[in-house]
């Protein structure tokens, strides 16, 4: 399987990255693994969330295939625990799926035209987190799942 995350605007918190570039070397022992970084977009001065939306909507569309499955991780998605997140990913594998697409929005979520082209959405919380850290929640929960998956000692029931 092939499992990507595409994110609006880069890094800025060092501890962050730090923390990101951990979970993603780990990650690649249990599956391929990329994170796409959408730049930022220029000249947002007096835009209105809306714009930048759709804006952003336009760059992260570009980044899907028709063959991705694509799950947005957004608020009003599915919460998982971390077991049941393996299993959801275990289900995935199962049904022969080979590129997951995961998407991170920018500071004013998705335009509608991101939900449409969606297939599915996850929650990580029902608290709101910066979209930033959202990246290094996301991929140590991705690397949580591998390891539960495949029965090793880094989570605790």
């Amino acid at each position: 399987m092939n499992i990507k995350l595409i994110v609006v605007s880069k890094t800025d918190e060092k501890y962050l990255q730090q923390g990101i570039d951990i979970y993603i070397s780990r990650l690649k022992h249990y599956v391929n693994f990329e994170m796409v970084v959408i730049p930022a977009l220029k000249d947002q001065k007096g835009a209105s969330p809306d714009e930048i939306k759709e804006r952003e909507a336009a760059l992260l569309l570009k980044q899907l295939e028709k063959c991705d499955r694509v799950v947005l991780l957004d608020e009003h998605g599915t919460e998982h625990t971390s077991v049941a997140f393996s299993q959801y990913l275990q289900k995935q594998m199962n049904a022969g799926v080979r590129n997951l697409a995961f998407v991170v929005g920018g500071a004013f979520g998705f335009a509608q035209s991101v939900y449409a082209a969606a297939n599915d959405k996850v929650s990580l919380s029902k608290m709101t987190f910066n979209h930033q850290m959202v990246r290094l929640f996301f991929v140590e929960q991705l690397y949580r799942a591998f390891t539960i998956i495949r029965h090793e000692p880094y989570h605790n029931e």
